[in-house]
């Protein structure tokens, strides 16, 4: 409990730290927002005007402190003769767009739920099976294709990718379209038609770590003895494979929510590519356009869904680990954690 505990603050700790050095960096560079609100032509006045109406007349700590405590409270921007307001959890206000950060994200985040969960689906099912696939075929043909398509994969730009599969399955055969978004709502199948080469895309370079992770590991583990002495004893090579995988679910398992939890906060290159108004073309315009509230918004619920992604798999390990070591293990397997849960059946004399 106390380990939980301290890994709730360590996370609450990371937040705050990349609050603090976006607000530092954002803040502190040679950008003023209140310029585009002031319009032309700008007087020194106007601009303090400006300026007092966003909140960017304190100093950036000032601010920071301001932003943080609108998170619980709210907050009101504005002078006597016209007030915004931004209600809990406030995370600033875009005056660009003239709508609260909080809505802004609340509208994009489902486009970006939506490639993220197809997306490492994808990659983690077909990035698995083609790294099992290699390690039982070590140097043979199937392994090299595996390990040079990884090559490429890792190596390859992802708008390169993108822009690749929009002329061969979008314009040049016409079978998916090559960008937009349809709400789930609106037709599940339109849904997914919109959104499979996003998925393709993030699956087929992403996929590439998992097919080289398990396959490494897979050979290391079909090399123990416990391998060796399942086999004595008569057992498939599909149940081998599973008992080697299961010692496989804690990186996996690590690596998929790290994954989930980055895509979650935006795919900037592929959104962009195919057309999907997600968290990651949200930051794109507000970077192009030093629309501060929104990239630091974004930047925050991001870095939240990577921290809570990470924090979720680090509370998960040890339920995860005592449901493997209580099930049931080949023999030999030394990751069992005693000789009696062995299945006396599966023992060789």
């Amino acid at each position: 409990m106390l380990i939980s505990v301290q890994r709730v603050a360590r996370s609450l700790g990371v937040l705050l730290v990349v609050v603090a050095l976006t607000f530092a960096i954002f803040y502190v560079a040679p950008i003023d927002p209140a310029l585009r609100m002031c319009g032309k032509p700008c007087s020194p006045e106007d601009l303090e005007a400006a300026r007092g109406f966003m909140g960017f007349d304190q100093p950036w700590w000032i601010q920071l402190g301001t932003f943080l405590t609108a998170i619980v409270t709210g907050r009101t921007f504005g002078s006597a003769d016209v007030i915004v307001e931004c209600a809990a959890p406030c995370l600033g206000y875009s005056f660009q767009l003239h709508q609260p950060v909080t809505s802004l994200l609340a509208d994009r985040f489902p486009v970006s739920l939506s490639i993220a969960l197809g997306a490492v689906a994808l990659q983690a099912v077909f990035g698995v099976a083609a790294g099992v696939l290699a390690a039982r075929r070590q140097d043979g043909l199937l392994d090299r294709i595996v390990t040079g398509v990884s090559v490429v994969a890792a190596s390859a730009p992802a708008f390169v990718v993108g822009l690749l599969a929009v002329v061969v399955f979008a314009l040049r055969l016409g079978i998916l379209p090559s960008g937009g978004y349809e709400p789930f709502a609106e037709g599940p199948l339109e849904w997914a038609r919109h959104l499979v080469l996003p998925w393709a895309t993030l699956a087929f370079l992403n996929g590439a770590i998992y097919a080289r992770l398990v396959r490494s590991s897979m050979i290391e583990q079909l090399g123990l003895d416990y391998v060796r002495t399942a086999r004595a004893a008569g057992l498939p090579e599909r149940r081998i494979d599973s008992y080697a995988l299961r010692n496989l679910a804690l990186p996996l398992t690590t690596l998929i929510a790290l994954d989930l939890g980055a895509l979650l906060g935006g795919t900037v290159i592929t959104e962009r590519i195919f057309g999907q108004p997600g968290l990651g073309a949200l930051l794109l315009d507000a970077t192009s356009t030093a629309d501060l509230p929104v990239i630091v918004g974004t930047t925050l619920v991001g870095s939240l869904l990577i921290v809570l992604a990470n924090l979720s798999a680090d509370l998960a390990r040890p339920l995860l680990d005592k449901r493997l070591a209580h099930r049931g293990r080949a023999p030999g397997d030394p990751s069992s954690s005693t000789p009696t849960d062995q299945n006396p059946q599966e023992t060789p004399s």
